[in-house]
């Protein structure tokens, strides 16, 4: 058995290294439990640190958690499960609270109505079917800064990592579950009295099967959700992955990258081979890839220097001074590539990048197996069949927070 410092057992064993995983693992490190967290490889290899455009809460003054459920429902087209929406949503303004108390700062500034005291009022923007400017930002590297923040914080305390340890098997055990890794050196088996599965999805293997690119990070290979239904947990709309609008197309260094949403968020709209305009650059993200296929397929779309498929995203419309707060990172990669976002439109097509269906939870983020939680991209139902851009991240924290918490209790009962 694998034990944390000191020779006591693991009480909650946390699967993903990811914004979930950590929020989860910093969690159940709070109430009270020994924890260890179990990465395929690093700590810092995930996909929520790729993760560039924002955060949803709803903390503007004309906004609320209801009408952010609203809008979930909607982007879901009705296929979201309600009550985890209602947690979701409902939880959003203490989950930011609760970053910026471990250290993660967003982006503030007056843009959005008067001054709140010296810092200023959060930056927020309009994402792609949301109703209310509810996306909060911290430059357009929001994954990276949260996931940093959590890692400093679970770090901090006396929690384990099992690194280099890929998840073979899980069964249940005397006192919980046993899980078995391959590792360089062999195999491990782990038990807990508590299992928090948070490793993501398979876009990245399942674009790979495709021949298509991917934004995903190398380890999204998917099987932990299948180990998972090995071992009779329920699952839900595993078939619906959903496509990123904005995927670079050209230059080929650009390709696979997600262009931030944020883009849009501050003014670029989507103009075919002829300029014009062809869908609601705000719309659903659904609603936005599958308009650029079609375009693409009524021979409006552009071709790339090597024979792809594309259309323009016109960002020479977005104000510089926005581009320079809330897309820093975007405008250093294009311009490093001998292009600037800011004179010169981008060729963009939607790219593979999340998993919207998983494992069933419920709305304390248990699976149908009992002592097994899930939170994150491996977890079902939240966003039903199309997820809204900034709502991943959301729930990473907000279900990752709940996962943890409830592990730890089952643990100690």
């Amino acid at each position: 058995m694998s034990r944390v410092p000191g020779g006591a057992p693991i009480d909650v064993l946390v699967i993903g290294s990811g914004a979930a995983g950590l929020a989860a693992a910093v969690s159940a490190e709070r109430a009270g439990a020994r924890v260890a967290v179990a990465t395929k490889t690093t700590l810092q290899a995930n996909n929520s640190s790729k993760a560039q455009g924002g955060i949803q809460a709803a903390v503007g003054g004309d906004d609320s958690p209801e009408i952010h459920a609203e809008d979930v429902m909607r982007s879901s087209h009705g296929t979201a499960d309600e009550a985890l929406v209602e947690v979701l949503t409902g939880e959003a303004p203490a989950a930011i609270a609760w970053l910026e108390e471990k250290g993660c700062a967003f982006t503030r500034d007056h843009v959005n109505g008067g001054a709140s005291g010296r810092r200023g009022v959060y930056r927020l923007a309009r994402c792609g079917g949301a109703s209310r400017k509810r996306l909060l930002q911290v430059g357009d590297r929001t994954g990276h800064a949260i996931t940093k923040a959590l890692r400093e914080s679970f770090e901090a305390g006396s929690g384990e990592v099992l690194a280099h340890h890929r998840l073979t098997e899980l069964d249940p055990a005397a006192a919980g579950w046993r899980a078995t890794f391959a590792t360089p050196d062999g195999t491990d088996a782990v038990d807990a009295a508590a299992v928090v599965l948070a490793s993501g999805g398979r876009c990245f293997a399942e674009a790979r099967s495709r021949g298509e690119l991917s934004t995903n990070h190398p380890n999204a290979t998917g099987e932990t959700t299948r180990i998972a239904l090995d071992a009779g947990a329920e699952a839900r709309d595993l078939d619906a992955l959903q496509y990123h609008p904005n995927g670079g197309a050209w230059p080929a260094s650009m390709q696979g990258y997600s262009i931030p949403e944020t883009t849009r968020a501050y003014g670029a709209v989507l103009l075919n081979a002829e300029g014009e305009e062809f869908t609601d650059s705000l719309g659903p993200r659904d609603e936005v890839s599958q308009a650029i296929f079609d375009e693409v397929e009524a021979g409006r779309g552009v071709e790339t220097e090597d024979g792809r498929p594309a259309v323009w995203l016109d960002t020479t419309r977005i104000a510089p001074a926005d581009a320079e707060v809330s897309l820093p990172y975007m405008l250093r990669r294009y311009r490093g590539g001998g292009l600037d976002p800011l004179t010169q439109p981008l060729l963009t097509y939607p790219v593979l990048h999340y998993q919207n269906g998983g494992l069933v939870i419920d709305v304390g983020a248990e699976t149908t197996l009992e002592g097994v939680f899930a939170c994150g991209e491996i977890a079902g139902g939240t966003h039903g069949r199309n997820r809204m851009m900034g709502n991943s991240l959301l729930e990473c924290v907000v279900f990752g927070r709940r996962a943890g918490a409830n592990a730890a209790t089952k643990a100690k009962a």
